[in-house]
Formats: structure tokens, C-alpha cells, sequence
């Protein structure tokens, strides 16, 4: 029987709060792997985030801009849902560290159990990039710290001025 989901196109989901280079450079290689890509920008229960969903968005359509074949869109509910929704056949996930691995290995589980259809693919994250979280990040910022190793220009404003409440 053949599967009624593209294996060519692909969606990477996050919360994105924020989108930094790690993320980016997920999105680069994914749209370089796949015909098309979406970003799913969603909303993780167990994390408070700084940035609203739309602005979210908009961060992230604006550093993907130059990424032909790449759309972002907002999503609400499980991943595997949302990718199903999409008509995509995979997930792209990225791994910085072995505790990514654990949590994503048993999520990918998970969502080859709700969905069999949706296969995940895991892409190593750069060096430079195995130890830069949104997390970290929203902390450097709000303390004052140098954040341009890490964002994308167009980020870099609005997490410091939210981040100290400007």
C-alpha cells in the first residue's frame, strides 16, 4: 500500500522563542534535503515564552525569507497532527546534546505510534551551535550579555527589548 504522504516535503516545528542560528541552520539543510519546508511555530505547554505565537511568526519569516522553498506557519495541537494536516510524509528534528537525543528518540516513538505514516529525521546540530538554546539565550539577554554569535540580526532588538522589559 502506498503512503498517501509526500516524503518530499518536510516540517520542522519548535516554540522558536527565539528563533537563533541553530534554528536557522536546521532550516537551511532542511531546505536543502527536502522540496518543501515547513516551519511549524507552536505552542510547548510546559514552556512560558517571551514572544507571542504571531511574533514568532514573523521573526522566523523574516530570517527565512531567503529560503525559497520554506513557509512558516503557527500550529496548535500535536506535531504529528500538524504535519499529517500538511499532507508531509517527515519531521525534521534537530540534536544538540545526548539529552536531546533521550527526549527526542522517545517523542519520535510516540509520534510513529499516533501517526505510522510520518517518519522523524534527526539532524545533527553544527558544533557551534551544540550548546545554544532559546532558553540560554532569553537569560544572556535580559543580563546584558553579547548575543551576536547566536542571532540572527533581526532578532537581536526585539529579545534584548523584551527580555528588560523595554
Amino acid at each position: 500500500m502506498s503512503n498517501p504522504l509526500s516524503s518530499r516535503v518536510a516540517v520542522y516545528t519548535g516554540t522558536f522563542d527565539p528563533v537563533h542560528l541553530g534554528h536557522l541552520d536546521i532550516i537551511a539543510r532542511g531546505s536543502r534535503l527536502y522540496d518543501r519546508l515547513v516551519v511549524g511555530v507552536g505552542i510547548n505547554p510546559e514552556k512560558t515564552t517571551l514572544f507571542s505565537i504571531e511574533e514568532r511568526v514573523r521573526l522566523l519569516e523574516e530570517v527565512a525569507a531567503p529560503f525559497g522553498n520554506v513557509e512558516v506557519k503557527a500550529f496548535t495541537g500535536l506535531a504529528v497532527q500538524f504535519v499529517r494536516g500538511l499532507g508531509a510524509g517527515v519531521m525534521i528534528r534537530g540534536l544538540r546534546t545526548l539529552s536531546d537525543m533521550e527526549y527526542e528518540f522517545t517523542m519520535s516513538l510516540m509520534n510513529l505510534n499516533l501517526d505510522p505514516g510520518v517518519e522523524t529525521v534527526f539532524l545533527m546540530a553544527k558544533e557551534e551551535f551544540s550548546h545554544v538554546s532559546s532558553s540560554l539565550l532569553r537569560q544572556i539577554a535580559a543580563l546584558g550579555g553579547d548575543l551576536s554569535k547566536f542571532l540572527p540580526d533581526p532578532v537581536k532588538g526585539p529579545l534584548v527589548r523584551r527580555a528588560r522589559g523595554s
